[in-house]
């Protein structure tokens, strides 16, 4: 006897099949954050209180290390310029034993004619920005945003010079100085000889070269699409989110004339033109020491302004801000 099983129902019969309620969708699971660094204790032995403490005490005291390593001669300076001579050699670590001396100061400015060196050196300093930025930004811009067709062979060709010793040109440039080529015009004893070859600095046009490489192309292109040409387009798009290497290529200009000795002493050997980067080595020998500690002091104060208004780009990368929506 054998067993017949029954027919499956065909669609017609059963009628439509009920939609399927829809799902909700499921909120992503979030991951647990993994360790972004690794260090010699475990995630386990950092939740202790003895490790946990003694990571704190070690880093406390590396961090003091450090700040005492780095602004201790500073903060040194700025005590032994308001402190009589017979102190600083009797006590250098003392701290004010006898008093102060504010009148170093004034005696460093006044009586050295620190005001003339600190000029001089101002002057020096800003015509080596203006130029070292001139050269950087359209050396920079010509390569990266332009990029003519021979733009690679200079590029090869400024890469090149980072590899010849600044001593080498010493000679040459001295010369060249002394007898300007097709003007036949002398810059020796002239602020011109002094800031003009700063400009010619190879490692800061490969550094504002790389940075404008990595400027949105899609901004640069919707500008020339609009009609911009290369002057408008440097002006009004490129500079405007290049602040932050600008302000960078600042500080190395400013930093490097303001203590650049070798080339101010070979091209300005008048005195009265001078930096202090010059003059004040002369001028140790014949001066009370904590005259000559002001008048460091107060030649040092400028870089380390300068150095604190401009930090902040060393340590940010912004710079393209309200250049991209959404």
């Amino acid at each position: 006897m054998s067993l017949k099983l029954p027919a499956r129902p065909t669609e017609d019969e059963l009628g439509p099949t009920p939609p399927v309620p829809a799902q909700p969708p499921r909120a992503p699971r979030r991951r647990r954050p993994a360790e972004s660094t690794r260090s010699i204790t475990s995630e386990s032995d950092r939740r202790r209180p003895a490790v946990r403490w003694g990571r704190r005490t070690l880093n406390t005291a590396l961090l003091l290390f450090l700040v005492v390593v780095a602004l201790g001669p500073i903060l040194w300076l700025a005590k032994a310029a308001i402190t009589p001579t017979q102190d600083i050699l009797r006590t250098p670590m003392a701290f004010f034993p006898n008093g102060t001396d504010w009148a170093n100061l004034r005696t460093a400015w006044v009586d050295l004619d620190l005001r003339l060196y600190f000029v001089n050196t101002v002057v020096i300093a800003l015509g080596s920005w203006v130029t070292q930025m001139v050269v950087a930004t359209t050396g920079g811009y010509a390569l990266s945003v332009l990029r003519p067709r021979y733009g690679r062979i200079v590029y090869a060709a400024v890469l090149c010079t980072l590899f010849v010793p600044a001593v080498v040109l010493l000679v040459p440039l001295y010369l060249t100085a002394l007898d300007l080529p097709v003007v036949h015009v002398s810059l020796i004893n002239t602020f011109w000889g002094a800031f003009l070859p700063a400009g010619a600095s190879a490692f800061n046009v490969v550094l504002v070269k790389r940075f404008f490489d990595g400027l949105p192309r899609e901004i640069i292109e919707a500008a020339r699409v609009d009609g911009a040409g290369p002057f408008r387009l440097f002006f009004s798009i490129v500079l405007p989110m290049s602040r932050p290497i600008l302000g960078v290529v600042s500080v190395f200009a400013v930093l490097a004339a303001w203590k650049d000795f070798i080339w101010p002493l070979l091209v300005l050997p008048d005195p009265t033109m001078q930096p202090l980067s010059v003059r004040l080595p002369t001028l140790a020998p014949v001066t009370e020491l904590d005259v000559f500690l002001a008048a460091l002091l107060l030649s040092t104060a400028v870089p380390i302004a300068f150095f604190l208004v401009f930090q902040r780009f060393f340590l940010r990368g912004g710079g393209l801000g309200g250049a991209i929506k959404g």
